[in-house]
């Protein structure tokens, strides 16, 4: 191994920033370089999307910027297109430039996860994922863009199509951007739409499986589906999504069919497909097979953890592994780091060993629903736990004191709920006006320039 030995971390998820965040507190300067790589400069904290979306925590707050928080480390923003580990040699795509190859002496894959989608026709015209912030912020303009239409026409028909949202995916990404949507819409209805009623609205949820929130008792999850229908939410179980047509008509697999402007897709995830440019072992799932060290079978100095990782679950029983969670990857990162810094000290590598806590998620404002320890909690006390234990992971004092000091003004002033909709391609009206020039006239607004023409209200 070279004197000053490169640690390559593919990805700056969960798995990434905290690996690489934990090795530059614990390596002494100048013992080895750590080299970052992530298609974003930043780390995005997904449990805070759902309060994103919703208003509840600035966007900005529930992302942490790679340089600033890696200043000992070396960060590329760029994708590793493929990599062989016996050469130890990685093939890195810049954002912008040629792309080069990167030697290394130890590897660190984490480039985590992506949307599982299936052959829906229709689902890639017109469905909206929920796995990053530029979808969160795109997804609230586009539904408080909903409800300026709804407000603006007299046409029953055009108003029902753009106040029926649909989700697609009962787990908890779903459940949760489901329920902090809707709250925000009744909010914003109540208070600044007078034309509309709440009851104008309808949101319904498709899951495929005969429960939601998996991770929870059966009667926790019957809890949360009573609570979502007694808000009026429609909650469709053992039922699939079929197809979506041109003009936005959802076909189910019970044989309803309804339109709808809004179909959002949170169906579960895969592991990232770049795998397959890697000479890592996979199984059968695609993911990289591990020991409970985290270190990769059967590959000298690889490592793996979070998402796309195999880790055994040494608190089940054998064959089990541990589920592809925020939890789970922020602790194995912890892990993972300290048993570099061993190996590379000449130490053993430890085991991996956690049992999983419970979760918690958010239904709305003051509404949440959670399970830790074999304690269950409903409402208040539950949405509360969801917010002190996530804003104790989110990583970075910084961020810490930001999404604290969102919560803290939401207490004194009204909720926000503006829409920014000239975010969702800010050149347009340049491009039209430029048009103008040119010939004179005035081209014929488009369907997606009516559905963001409307000034939307705000606090």
């Amino acid at each position: 191994m070279a004197h000053r030995p490169v640690v390559l971390v593919v990805g700056g998820g969960y798995v990434g920033l905290y690996t690489a965040l934990r090795l530059q507190k614990r390596l002494s300067r100048g013992r080895a370089e750590v080299v970052v790589v992530d298609p974003q400069p930043h780390m995005t904290y997904q449990p805070f999307l759902p309060e994103a979306a919703a208003g509840s925590v600035e966007p900005r707050h529930v992302v942490v910027p790679l340089r600033r928080t890696l200043p000992r480390c070396r960060v590329v923003t760029g994708a590793v297109t493929g990599l062989s580990h016996a050469d130890k040699r990685a093939r890195i795509a810049p954002i912008e430039g040629e792309p080069y190859e990167l030697s290394y002496d130890v590897l660190v894959m984490a480039a985590g996860s992506v949307a599982r989608t299936l052959p829906i026709p229709g689902l890639a015209e017109h469905g909206i994922g929920f796995k990053n912030v530029g979808e969160a912020i795109y997804l609230r303009n586009h539904v408080l863009a909903r409800l300026d239409a709804a407000s603006s026409t007299d046409d029953p028909e055009v108003r029902r199509r753009a106040l029926t949202f649909t989700f697609v995916g009962g787990g908890y990404a779903g459940v949760e951007a489901f329920a902090e949507l809707e709250d925000m819409a009744r909010y914003a209805i109540i208070h600044y739409y007078p034309r509309l009623s709440p009851d104008d609205m309808r949101w319904v949820l498709v899951e495929a499986m005969g429960r939601i929130l998996p991770e929870v008792d059966l009667d926790m999850a019957a809890w949360t589906v009573k609570q979502l229908t007694v808000r009026g939410m429609d909650i469709r179980l053992n039922t699939r999504l079929e197809s979506v047509s041109d003009d936005c008509l959802v076909r189910l697999s019970d044989g309803d069919e309804f339109a709808s402007d809004t179909l959002v897709w949170t169906a579960g995830t895969k592991p990232n497909p770049m795998l397959a440019e890697t000479d890592l072992p996979v199984d059968e799932r695609g993911r990289v097979v591990c020991e409970p060290t985290l270190q990769v079978r059967g590959m000298p100095d690889a490592w793996s953890a979070g998402d796309l990782a195999a880790v055994p679950d040494l608190t089940k029983e054998p064959g089990a592994t541990t589920a592809p969670n925020a939890q789970h990857a922020v602790r194995q990162a912890k892990r993972l780091a300290d048993n570099i810094v061993a190996v590379l000290q000449g130490k053993e590598p430890v085991p991996y060993r956690h049992a999983y806590a419970g979760s918690v998620a958010s239904l709305g404002l003051h509404k949440g629903v959670a399970q830790v320890y074999g304690v269950k909690l409903k409402g208040w006390p539950a949405w509360f736990m969801h917010r002190t234990y996530h804003v104790s992971r989110v990583p970075t004092f910084n961020r810490k004191a930001r999404v604290v000091a969102d919560w803290t003004l939401a207490t004194v002033f009204r909720r926000e709920v503006i829409s920014l909709g000239q975010l969702q391609d800010p050149r347009r009206e340049f491009v039209q006006a430029a048009n103008t020039g040119r010939t004179g006239q005035l081209p014929p607004p488009t369907s997606e320039d009516r559905a963001q023409s409307g000034s939307a209200q705000a606090s």
